[in-house]
């Protein structure tokens, strides 16, 4: 059996598993019209394979012949199902296909979609998610406007009404005279950006290296481990190696051992804006014309994970990998089995050690950037309180959009989830560490009507962060 025939059979044989584990607990709970939709839907689409991800029912597929219309979901993050065309042809009906059934979460969490449609040219489109009322997050759809983009490079946002009684999201646009246009929950971020991105950091650091007669780069590319459909989980170092920089010579005291600052980024691979961040905070970390960036490097080494969960961003997913993990609930006792993401991560931050962690994702539902603290762990005192709020001052001086004033309610003492990462690393590690959330929708801080929170101000807010790091750095230990 080859490599990929292996890889297949491994994963035909674990969603049977899960299928096989699932459908007595879903048996339990009474037929609800949304969520119960969702949970039996899950258990036929695992049945039929991964495969049925970019299947459409045949007589919807014709209607949409019928009329002109092709969609396609054939590309890494596509999610979305037809029902069917309505209207003479100028409505089309959509479902938005669910994740695996999470346990943890108690349920088969959908809210990101992404697609491609055809035939559009002159027309003017109507588009219903129907079952966008049962979605994870529910009241995000208030408003919510649709990404859109025709050459999947320039994204801008598209009229969106949420009716709350009917559960429906309707999408208006008028394309012009392009043939083709893509609609997201937010700007995809593929797997061969992200394969680019990594060639981009390696070749720069090559030829700096080559440049200035040094024997290695400055980044380093490591895979720590390989996902549950074999996919890598890619860690990119920026700086000093630890070990390197504590050598001196017998005549000088040793230099202190660099600062271990962690960055892991899209552990709900739905929230694309994460990667886009990790993108900027790279793209300036390794630019030897950044002033910040070298100030940094001389004291810290970072250690970046743009994408956790590789395996739910090339499925589709909103909040799980392809077990139906959610990963950030698994940070306590991560199971190699079936969260080998957070196991291999954690396992490496054991043997790096960690001064400072960040951990980043996209809230659906709150029009802001802002940070979830941990003054709900066992070690939260007035130490990690203030570099805290050291950091949170400085973040602000940096970045425009990030505010303290709205975000989730503060933990009570002692209460906090440790199977959540930046819980687990705070405690674990006695440092800061904290959860960074943007948008899906705009920021009302500093709104931009034509394309709300997007790909580039999530990029240019990776880039920021590395100053207000730079500043509470000297209190990290």
């Amino acid at each position: 059996m080859t490599c990929t025939q292996l890889t297949r059979a491994s994963t035909r044989w674990m969603l049977g598993r899960a299928v096989t584990s699932v459908a007595p607990k879903l048996a339990a709970y009474p037929p609800r019209s949304r969520c119960s939709w969702s949970r039996q839907h899950h258990v036929a689409a695992a049945a039929a394979g991964p495969a049925a991800a970019h299947a459409h029912a045949p007589a919807a597929a014709a209607a949409l012949a019928q009329h002109g219309y092709h969609i396609s979901t054939a590309m890494d993050a596509g999610n979305i199902e037809v029902v069917g065309v309505t209207d003479g042809g100028s409505t089309i009906d959509l479902n938005i296909r669910p994740d695996p059934y999470c346990e943890t979460d108690k349920r088969a969490h959908y809210q990101w979609f992404n697609f491609k449609l055809c035939g559009v040219a002159g027309k003017r489109l109507t588009l219903r998610l129907l079952n966008a009322g049962g979605a994870s997050y529910g009241p995000a759809w208030e408003g919510y406007r649709a990404c859109a983009s025709h050459d999947m490079q320039e994204w801008y946002r598209a009229a969106t009404a949420y009716d709350a009684a009917s559960g429906v999201v309707t999408i208006t646009h008028e394309p012009g005279p392009a043939d083709m246009v893509h609609y997201a929950f937010f700007t995809p971020y593929s797997l061969d950006r992200h394969a680019a991105l990594l060639g981009r950091l390696q070749g720069a650091a090559t030829a700096a290296a080559r440049a200035a007669g040094a024997a290695g780069a400055p980044v380093r590319l490591r895979v720590l481990g390989s996902t549950i459909d074999g996919r890598d989980i890619d860690l990119v170092q920026v700086g000093p190696s630890p070990a390197s920089s504590s050598t001196s010579s017998c005549s000088s005291p040793p230099p202190r051992p660099p600062l271990r600052i962690w960055v892991v980024a899209r552990q709900h691979p739905g929230e694309s804006m994460a990667s886009w961040f990790a993108e900027g905070l790279l793209e300036r970390l390794t630019d030897p014309q950044d002033g910040v960036a070298r100030r940094l490097l001389d004291k810290a080494v970072f250690y970046v994970v743009p994408n956790c969960c590789p395996d739910g961003s090339a499925r589709g997913h909103l909040r799980t990998n392809a077990a139906g993990v959610n990963l950030n609930r698994t940070w306590a006792a991560p199971d190699p089995a079936t969260s080998p993401e957070s196991f291999h991560v954690r396992n490496e931050m054991d043997r790096t050690g960690v001064d400072m962690f960040l951990d980043v994702h996209g809230d659906e539902e709150l029009p802001h950037v802002f940070v979830v603290g941990n003054s709900g762990i066992p070690a939260w005192g007035p130490r990690l309180e203030g570099l805290q709020a050291g950091f949170c001052e400085a973040f602000k001086r940096h970045a425009p959009e990030f505010q303290t004033a709205k975000g989730y309610p503060t933990n009570v003492a002692t209460t906090a989830n440790l199977g959540i990462a930046s819980k687990q690393i705070g405690q674990r590690f006695d440092c800061l560490a904290l959860t960074l959330e943007m948008p899906f929708k705009d920021s009302a801080d500093l709104p931009d009507p034509r394309v709300g929170w997007s790909a580039g101000r999530a990029k240019r807010l990776g880039a920021a962060v590395l100053g207000a790091i730079l500043e509470v750095s000297p209190l990290l230990r």
